[in-house]
C-alpha cells in the first residue's frame, strides 16, 4: 500500500502543470499611431487620414508584412491629438496577427467619433505615447511612435525635448510629414516642413520619415510605412515618397 502510494505521488508530480501560453502576450513591435487632428485639418482631411490607416492595416501586403515577423504579430494604439491640451486615444492597444485581426481593427476605427481642437503640439503627442507604450499589455520586440501632421510645434514643450525624452527610453519616433499648401491660421511654417520633422520629430534606432505631398497621396504614405515599420529594417533619414 505505501509502494503504490508512493508511486501515485510521483505521477503527480511528475504531471506538468499547465500555463498561459506567452506567444499570445509577445509582439514583433508595440507601435503608437498618432494622428494630427487639428484645426489645420478639415473634415475631409481627416477623413482621409483615418481611411488611410484603415486601408493599409487590412491590405495584403501588410497583413503579410506582419505575418512575416519573428512572432507574426503587432500591437497597435491609435492616438489623436492637436494642442498640449487635447490626445486622445481612439483605440487602445490591440494585438494583430490576422487578416481578421485588421478587419476587426479596421472597423473599429470607422466607428470611432472624431474631435478636434486648435494649435498643434507635436510634444504632446509623443508624451501621451510614451505613456501609451508605458502601460503596453503586450511584450515587444520594439517600441515605435508614428508621428503624422501637417505643421510644426506651436504648443506645450518643444518637440525635440519630448523626442530626446523617447529615445532615451529606447523608443523610435518616425514621421510621415503632409504637405499642405493652406497655411495654418493664416501663417506659413517658419521651415519646410519635412526639414522640421527631420531635425526635431523623428530619432531613435533606424528613424525615418515618408513625405506625403498632399492628403490625398497620404494612404499609399501610410502603407509605405507601416510596411517599413512592421519590418524593423527601414534605413534611417528621408524616404522618398
Amino acid at each position: 500500500m505505501r509502494r503504490r502510494m508512493l508511486l501515485a505521488a510521483a505521477g503527480a508530480v511528475a504531471v506538468p502543470v499547465p500555463r498561459p501560453a506567452r506567444a499570445s502576450q509577445e509582439v514583433d513591435v508595440a507601435l503608437v499611431l498618432a494622428v494630427d487632428v487639428s484645426r489645420s485639418i478639415d473634415e475631409d482631411e481627416a477623413r482621409l487620414q483615418r481611411e488611410g490607416y484603415r486601408n493599409a492595416i487590412v491590405d495584403p501586403v501588410v497583413v503579410t508584412a506582419i505575418g512575416r515577423g519573428l512572432i507574426g504579430a503587432i500591437a497597435v494604439c491609435y492616438v489623436e491629438w492637436a494642442g498640449m491640451e487635447f490626445q486622445r486615444t481612439i483605440l487602445s492597444w490591440q494585438r494583430i496577427a490576422t487578416a481578421m485581426d485588421a478587419e476587426r481593427w479596421a472597423s473599429a476605427l470607422s466607428e470611432a467619433p472624431r474631435a478636434s481642437l486648435s494649435w498643434t503640439s507635436i510634444s504632446g503627442a509623443i508624451r501621451h505615447a510614451r505613456g501609451e507604450l508605458r502601460d503596453c499589455p503586450f511584450d515587444a520586440t520594439r517600441r515605435v511612435i508614428d508621428v503624422s501632421g501637417d505643421g510644426v510645434n506651436n504648443s506645450g514643450a518643444p518637440a525635440d525635448f519630448e523626442r530626446d525624452a523617447a529615445v532615451e527610453e529606447g523608443i523610435t519616433i518616425n514621421g510621415l510629414p503632409i504637405i499642405n499648401d493652406r497655411p495654418t491660421f493664416g501663417r506659413l511654417p517658419p521651415v519646410p516642413l519635412d526639414d522640421y520633422f527631420r531635425d526635431n520629430v523623428i530619432g531613435g534606432p533606424g528613424a525615418f520619415m515618408i513625405v506625403a505631398q498632399n492628403f490625398e497621396s497620404f494612404g499609399q504614405a501610410v502603407k509605405r510605412k507601416l510596411i517599413r515599420e512592421i519590418a524593423g529594417i527601414a534605413p534611417s533619414g528621408v524616404i522618398p515618397a
